[in-house]
């Protein structure tokens, strides 16, 4: 790619998930480093009190209703959106929910209810945007899955089924896009302390954070922040034009392990 291409100025940001976990530390975070941005979930009151804190510390943002699952609702936060910061340059997609269940034992409504949320939401605030960034020939897209599609975990079939559907979309898209200076990236976190889990009885948490055990998916006790999310979402698309990353992979980092005594003489 010719070295005259680089990336405007202004940079508007929409982050979809935004009230909580994840999304709101994208948006926070990405506010912080100078990125114009709309907050979009379902709870637009928490998502306002986000916006405000990031105007009071000098950052630029707005906060408006938007439901995935409804085109209207999509099509209402995106032309709001780009009414008030400008057309869109990037786009994070972190709406989603994961409902800890077998999917032997899930009704088939509340198993689709799930891969409309996850995936079909995804696709379909992705398909109101992408096109105009096509044609502007510039932006970056950012799917936020899961390491769920490298490592399926129990008593998440649904979660894990969309979550592949979200790399399957993605990388299919990469394709697609290829040529048009649109970057479609693939983020992949691994357990993360964000909202997830935190309405689930105790009993329930308790018996998924004890598969994993029994499956060998919790090697440690760490999680990830949803800070070091952000950052990862701000290291791919602050990488200069020309350069593109397909898929990045974050994990928690283990404790530190005991230093080994000195022997002696050593």
């Amino acid at each position: 790619m010719p070295g005259a291409l680089h990336h405007p100025e202004r940079r508007p940001v929409l982050v979809t998930g935004a009230s909580s976990g994840i999304g709101s530390a994208v948006a926070v975070g990405l506010a912080a480093a100078g990125y114009p941005v709309a907050l979009g979930a379902r709870r637009t009151a928490i998502c306002e009190e986000l916006a405000a804190k990031i105007r009071a510390d000098g950052g630029e943002a707005v906060a408006l209703a938007l439901d995935v699952t409804s085109d209207e609702s999509v099509s209402f936060f995106v032309a709001e959106a780009e009414r008030a910061l400008g057309e869109v340059e990037v786009v994070v997609t972190c709406a989603g929910e994961v409902t800890p269940e077998n999917a032997y034992e899930t009704a088939t409504p509340d198993f689709e209810a799930q891969l409309q949320l996850n995936l079909v939401g995804t696709q379909r605030f992705v398909a109101k945007v992408a096109p105009a960034m096509a044609t502007r020939r510039r932006g970056d897209i950012v799917f936020v899955s899961s390491d769920v599609v490298r490592l399926p975990r129990p008593r998440m079939g649904a979660y894990v089924a969309a979550k592949n559907g979200v790399e399957g979309l993605a990388r299919a898209m990469q394709m697609e896009l290829e040529g048009t200076g649109v970057r479609a990236s693939i983020l992949r976190p691994g357990p993360t302390l964000s909202g997830v889990g935190s309405t689930w009885p105790v009993e329930v948490l308790q018996a998924v954070l004890d598969d994993w055990v029994r499956y060998g998916l919790a090697r440690h006790d760490h999680f990830l922040n949803p800070r070091d999310v952000a950052a990862a979402v701000l290291a791919v698309i602050s990488m200069p034009r020309g350069a593109h990353v397909t898929l990045l992979e974050v994990e928690p980092e283990a404790p530190l392990r005991p230093e080994r005594p000195q022997r002696p003489g050593r």
